[in-house]
């Protein structure tokens, strides 16, 4: 019996497996048929190979979700996990096929970090002068971002049970968590997150933007990534009007896509939820507030407001203004980050603030015990539970582990400690080497291998959370 359900077990995970990183093997296939498409019709031949051979082999990984067999057991927590790293591993091993066959003569090893940073939504490119490339090949970076934040969105369902019973709880008033019908919800997602994607488009369309810059933008901003379709940002918004539609643009990946997704679906109906939003915009205030008033009230305000959201939003465009003395302070912001159903990275407001929250009314207990102080979580009229709150301390904690790690381990690789310290937090928040960091001039492509394993190593945890890894490691090697 128990040999039965070990083997049913592992099927399911098989299943599990092939229906999720099938079903985006698929998308790049259609990626891959529309690069093929515009190739063609833009007489870029140079590269189209490198497509069909890219199309060929996502539709074959992807087209083996039709064999599966149905299979009734529950999926375990680790099977979901092992599920998700192997997507984070497997899918850039497709889409880094036509860096690796373009007529650039790209390493494998660069082709594989330019993926990794496109799919993780980081940003760090081994190109240098992107002017040089083919435009088919810009529009392929711009997509493997695309394709990770819906990865990256739909991967926080999978997981949620590790990061966060409470919200999951919360979510239960949008989406459903039985297996079933979370697939339809998945695809409610994905249809917000491409409307999304042709509203940002719209807009710098609308302020005159080249259509070919403005698809790019739309697809890197929606997934919180960092790939530009120019060198420099400062070419394509050349006035403060279109840097403000720029900044207000990069907001959507600083709020809950949920936010939308009721708009769009439930008419609003649980405006409740909806109160981390809120927080997130008085946060957002209060910063305006204290740059222009303390920090940095001699600047212009546009490029300010745009390091800000930028940093806030984990995307980490900024314009070169002269910020260097506010470089420690964006980099903060980089590690809070937005909303927790966004795709922007970092530690998340929501934890930030009930830690904060938390430790203060604890305090106050002690010093005054007579009184109560309670601790709700900040959209909810629920209490902050303290096995929850455990969580957003390990939380902090394993990412402290994280920067240490990685920051010890460029440091031994012969990068100065303040190069490697931003670094590390930037690859572990999936955030863009920026003139807003004080990395904008760091060359990738000179990195030595170790050092660019070691990037993709933490560009994949920081997605996922090194915690995810702990506890396959408890699994495996601590049964007991």
């Amino acid at each position: 019996m128990k040999i039965y359900l070990e083997l049913a077990h592992s099927k399911l995970m098989k299943n599990l497996s092939i229906i999720y990183i099938g079903s985006f093997s698929l998308i790049l296939s259609l990626l891959s048929f529309f690069n093929i498409i515009y190739s063609y019709y833009f007489n870029l031949y140079l590269n189209i190979d490198a497509y069909i051979y890219t199309l060929f082999l996502s539709l074959l990984a992807g087209c083996i979700i039709f064999f599966r067999k149905n299979n009734e057991f529950k999926i375990t927590i680790y099977q979901k996990i092992i599920t998700v790293l192997i997507g984070y591993l497997f899918l850039p091993a497709i889409i880094s096929l036509p860096y690796y066959l373009s007529i650039y003569n790209i390493s494998f090893l660069d082709c594989y970090f330019e993926a990794i940073s496109g799919f993780t939504s980081t940003g760090f490119s081994i190109f240098n002068n992107i002017k040089h490339l083919d435009q088919s090949l810009i529009i392929w970076r711009s997509s493997s971002q695309w394709v990770g934040g819906i990865y990256f969105l739909f991967s926080i369902i999978l997981l949620i049970d590790i990061f966060d019973t409470t919200l999951k709880k919360s979510f239960t008033e949008f989406i459903s968590f039985n297996f079933v019908e979370t697939l339809k919800q998945y695809f409610k997602i994905l249809t917000i997150y491409t409307l999304l994607t042709l509203l940002i488009f719209l807009i710098f369309s609308l302020i005159n933007l080249r259509v070919f810059d403005s698809f790019n933008l739309s697809l890197s901003i929606i997934s919180s990534g960092g790939f530009l379709p120019v060198d420099q940002i400062d070419s394509l918004f050349d006035n403060d009007l279109k840097r403000l539609f720029f900044a207000l643009t990069m907001l959507i990946s600083f709020f809950s896509l949920f936010l939308l997704f009721n708009l769009f679906f439930l008419k609003f109906k649980k405006p409740k939820f909806f109160i981390e939003d809120f927080y997130l915009m008085i946060f957002l205030v209060i910063l305006i507030i204290i740059f222009f008033v303390f920090l940095n009230y001699d600047r212009n305000f546009v490029i300010t407001l745009t390091s800000i959201v930028t940093s806030i939003s984990n995307i980490g465009f900024t314009f070169n203004a002269n910020n260097s003395n506010l470089h420690f302070i964006y980099i903060i912001l980089v590690i809070i980050g937005g909303s927790l159903f966004s795709t922007s990275s970092g530690l998340r407001l929501f934890k930030v603030y009930n830690l904060i929250k938390f430790s203060l009314n604890d305090l106050l207990s002690h010093s005054k015990p007579n009184h109560i102080y309670t601790n709700k979580i900040i959209f909810s009229d629920n209490f902050v539970d303290q096995s929850e709150i455990n969580k957003y301390f390990l939380s902090v904690i394993i990412f402290l582990i994280s920067l240490t790690l990685v920051c010890s381990i460029l440091t031994i690789l012969n990068i100065d400690f303040e190069t490697a310290f931003k670094l590390s937090i930037l690859t572990l928040m999936n955030t863009v080497n920026s003139a807003a960091y004080g990395l904008q001039d760091f060359n990738f492509y000179t990195l030595g291998f170790y050092s660019k394993v070691v990037l993709i190593f933490f560009m994949i945890i920081g997605r996922v959370e090194l915690i995810t890894l702990l506890i396959l490691i408890k699994k495996f090697l601590f049964k007991n």
